[in-house]
């Protein structure tokens, strides 16, 4: 071709545009997706990707909740951090499903249900983001067919950090093979209030078993592919022993107390995800504590994960702690202060948190960080290259044989043995009849976060499962864990007429007013008068939180003939009418209050019923009782089991507690009757023993000296039935220890081994102030003997270390596992330090007669302590190293000088 040709140029011109056009068309055909290349670094490919979001995609990838696909897919179509799945027709639609456990697919349905939702955000959304499907594991997978190991308080007591690796093993196993690749667990709050009804999911009062038990637990998650989420940070029990109590404690308590178990988890553990508390910290709701989230766990501690918030905690500060005057001002606060993802309990609620991003209220910077941190944890979990799972490996781990072997184990090594006089256990295997009494026997109770059980076995089913042949076992309930002399009056003879029509319950009028004054601002059939309205008004978009009267109208029958007593439980004021005439009047603000009236009935007779409340400042209990239905019966129920007793060698009365979320305890007795069950039946003189179940301490002052045998099994698992079996016949020798101070009463709370020197004494004046069992106690059938301890170097320098040894034997007639625990307390020191300090534990196992040495390591993190100055030193001076079998039992100690 001739170019110097006009034509030829034009023609050329026109061919090299053309090519060029196709280059660039070439280009955006053929986008280099950084993103999606495995072999580029984290933080490319989280770059890249940020970099082609839509407002929306990132919103929805710092939203997380219950629920699948099954309430359409197109409202997923901008993808979303993750689910907590929903089997069997369960939907994230619904709010009232949040974090219920009672049903779900087994293993394998759940495998292919997470695949399905897997492939559809990878396949058919905008970017392809898989999600993290989340759940529950504080002890076991919380989902049908998986193991359920010992409560979490049950495996602290153990003392055994390889043990917890090896359940924490096995729960991520089960749970990855699922699909689930982050669980909400461990809780490592620092339980120092045993009223607290959540102290069963911690591993204790004290900062170094709780960081133990912490890493032993989250390292092999992390280690598989499953992100763990420690919670609650920072500290969620305040004044009292309650839940979610405003925090004011000062930066030196944090950084001893409360901090070391996230420090740890973060930095030692690699815990990628952290979960923020309900309460407020120094006048700041957790979940938007700038200084809590960015400046300590992000800046100082060095965190690459993300952060999300317990459920529903991001609108807590305008609905809880009304720092925020709506739900975008709430969220604002919250990402600006380093929270990443907001936990909600419904697709229907992201309106109230998107409008912050819409409306550009939040820094675009904070909203890029946050996700940032998401994208990071999905690219570290690898769930872009390999998002789908085998489900046939998950019915291959999910509770296999090994792992319910385990969960023996776990159950064998977390019981405590609290007394045993005159050696009453173990019980001989030669008895002929065996009283079992109270209904934990048959309950098997798995403890709060617990999903359905895999064939648990019950104290009575382990005991008859031993003596399958020549041992009679005989059943009785006795009285039971309540003690209610009255109940809510059920809906059943409750009624009310609307247009000829009847309708069970009761017609309430609601005003907000306080005088049932005026139009009534809301109108509906209660079927019961049972309410806690305790963080929300009785209708939150129509009624006073804080402000309001009702009055309920409608008619009552009564199943029999006879005066019954019938009144209020709850907070005043209230007037209630039977047929037109006041019987109960408290019209008046005072406190919570249980009132009663007799009225004589008829049976299947109508009564007109009014009811008149009003409330001035919120925070409502409020039940209409009665006794119509309920007789003084447990005292039968008692004598019956006295009865059994006498005719039988042995007994054993299992007694628990109810506790759990948002259910602290102010009394730390035995509910109910059991007190009383367990006196009559020391009575009979057969030997006893009385086996604890439950997660927190328990006082006996009542009825421990009628107690022989006192055996605390706590929330044992799928398998406990089988090991309190073994424990009580001498098959296994008990060697838990306490993680908890079991005070003697609960005026002594907050009670915990760990304190500071007082500037007087311990006892009040009519009660010591020593516990009833002390941190890390616990018995065994046989006895040790403690020896030659000696330091390697008696002198050392500030930064060196050393270690300490001693010789543990075996006096005793049965072979044996034994805690050897190490306490250090700095004897002279720049500011105050506590009176003893765990730094160390063992748990050894010696045969009858057997010798083992014992070696800790004593270094700078052994002996460190925060100087007036807020800086972790080691101060030169002598620090007395002690060694024992409790904190109030040392066996051994000698002196370690520490110089510049």
């Amino acid at each position: 071709m001739d170019y110097n040709n006009n034509n030829d140029t034009t023609s050329l011109f026109k061919h090299l545009l053309f090519v060029f056009t196709l280059f660039l068309l070439s280009c955006a055909d053929n986008d280099i997706k950084i993103y999606k290349d495995a072999s580029q670094p984290i933080e490319s490919r989280v770059d890249d990707l940020l970099g082609r979001m839509t407002l929306e995609e990132k919103f929805w990838q710092l939203f997380m909740i219950p629920g699948d696909l099954s309430d359409g897919r197109e409202k997923y179509k901008h993808g979303i951090f993750g689910f907590q799945i929903a089997t069997k027709g369960k939907s994230s639609g619904n709010a009232e499903q949040l974090l219920d456990y009672s049903e779900g697919g087994t293993a394998k349905e759940t495998a292919i249900l997470i695949n399905d939702i897997q492939k559809y955000f990878i396949e058919e959304t905008r970017l392809g983001i898989p999600i993290i499907p989340f759940d529950e594991a504080l002890h076991g997978l919380i989902r049908e067919g998986a193991t359920t190991f010992p409560q979490s308080i049950g495996l602290a007591a153990s003392f055994n950090t390889p043990l917890m690796s090896e359940v924490a093993k096995a729960i991520a196993m089960e749970t990855k093979t699922r699909g689930i690749r982050q669980v909400l667990s461990p809780v490592i709050n620092i339980a120092r209030d045993v009223r607290w009804g959540r102290t069963e999911e911690t591993y204790g009062e004290d900062p170094f078993l709780t960081s133990e038990m912490a890493v032993a637990y989250i390292s092999p998650f992390e280690k598989l592919g499953v992100l763990t989420t420690p919670k609650h940070f920072v500290s969620n029990v305040g004044d009292g022993g309650r839940d979610s109590y405003p925090i004011h404690f000062n930066d030196r308590l944090m950084e001893e107390i409360y901090f070391p178990a996230f420090k740890a988890s973060v930095q030692k553990a690699k815990a990628w995800s952290i979960m923020t508390s309900y309460n407020s910290y120094d006048g700041t709701q957790a979940t938007a504590n700038n200084w809590l989230l960015n400046t300590v766990l992000k800046k100082d501690w060095g965190f690459d994960g993300f952060v999300i918030s317990d459920a529903g905690a991001t609108g807590g500060a305008n609905v809880l702690h009304f720092t925020a005057k709506n739900y975008e001002e709430s969220t604002q606060q919250a990402i600006e202060a380093g929270l990443d993802v907001i936990f909600q309990t419904s697709y229907k609620h992201y309106p109230l948190f998107y409008k912050a991003f819409e409306t550009g209220m939040i820094k675009q910077t904070a909203i890029d960080e946050a996700v940032r941190r998401v994208l990071r944890a999905k690219f570290k979990l690898g769930l872009f290259e390999d998002p789908y799972i085998n489900p046939e490996d998950a019915s291959k781990w999910n509770a296999n044989k090994e792992h319910r072997l385990l969960a023996r184990k776990a159950a064998h090594e977390s019981v405590v043995l609290l007394k045993n006089e005159a050696q009453t256990l173990p019980f001989s295997k030669d008895i002929k009849s065996i009283a079992v009494i109270g209904t934990d026997a048959i309950e098997a109770r798995l403890g709060g976060y617990s999903g359905p059980g895999n064939e648990s076995i019950s104290i009575l089913k382990g005991l008859q499962n031993k003596f399958k042949k020549g041992v009679n076992i005989k059943y009785v309930a006795g009285p039971g864990r309540s003690s209610d002399n009255f109940q809510t009056i059920p809906s059943e003879y409750l009624y009310t007429l609307k247009n000829g029509e009847k309708k069970q319950g009761l017609e309430g009028r609601y005003y907000n007013n306080i005088k049932l004054s005026g139009t009534p601002d809301l109108i509906r059939v209660d079927s019961k008068i049972d309410f806690r309205w305790t963080l929300f008004s009785p209708d939150q978009e129509k009624i006073n939180y804080d402000y309001y009267s009702v009055q309920w109208n409608g008619n009552i029958r009564s199943p029999k003939t006879g005066m019954i007593d019938i009144g209020i439980k709850g907070d005043d004021g209230y007037r209630l009418y039977i047929n037109n005439k006041l019987i109960l009047d408290n019209w008046k603000k005072q406190s919570v209050q249980q009132l009663t009236v007799p009225y004589y009935f008829e049976k299947g007779k109508s009564y007109a019923i009014k009811i008149e409340y009003y409330e001035t400042i919120g925070n409502v209990w409020f039940k209409l009782i009665w006794n119509a239905e309920l007789s003084n019966s447990w005292q039968e129920k008692i004598n019956k089991a006295v009865a059994i007793a006498k005719n039988s060698d042995v007994a054993v009365v299992c007694v628990g507690i109810e506790e759990g979320e948002f259910k602290d305890r102010a009394y730390l007795s035995l509910p109910g009757h059991q007190e009383s069950l367990i006196k009559a039946v020391a009575a009979t003189g057969k030997p006893m023993v009385v086996v604890l179940v439950g997660g927190s301490a328990i006082t006996m002052d009542a009825w421990s000296n009628h107690a022989q045998a006192i055996v605390d099994v706590w929330y044992p698992g799928d398998e406990g039935g089988s090991a309190i079996a073994d424990v009580l016949f001498g098959d296994y020798n008990p060697a838990g220890r306490l993680p908890i101070t079991f005070p003697v009463h609960e005026a002594q709370l907050p009670l915990y081994y760990n304190h500071k020197p007082t500037g007087r004494g311990d006892d009040y004046i009519n009660l010591t102030g020593k516990p009833l069992f002390p941190f890390g106690f616990g018995l065994s059938y046989t006895s040790f003997d403690y020896s030659d301890i000696q330091l390697e170097n008696q002198t050392i320098n500030t930064g060196e270390k050393t270690r300490v040894t001693c010789k543990v034997t075996n006096t005793g007639n049965y072979d044996g596992d034994e805690v050897v625990q190490l306490y250090i307390k700095d004897l002279f020191a720049t500011v105050a330090r506590p009176i003893i300090e765990l730094k160390g534990f063992q748990r050894i196992h010696l045969k009858k007669g057997e010798t083992k040495e014992v070696t800790f390591d004593i270094d700078s993190e052994t002996l460190k302590m925060l100087n007036k100055e807020m800086k972790w030193v080691v101060e030169p001076g002598d620090f007395r190293v002690l060694i024992g079998t409790s904190s109030n039992n040392i066996q051994l100690r000698t002196t370690l000088k520490v110089v510049k």
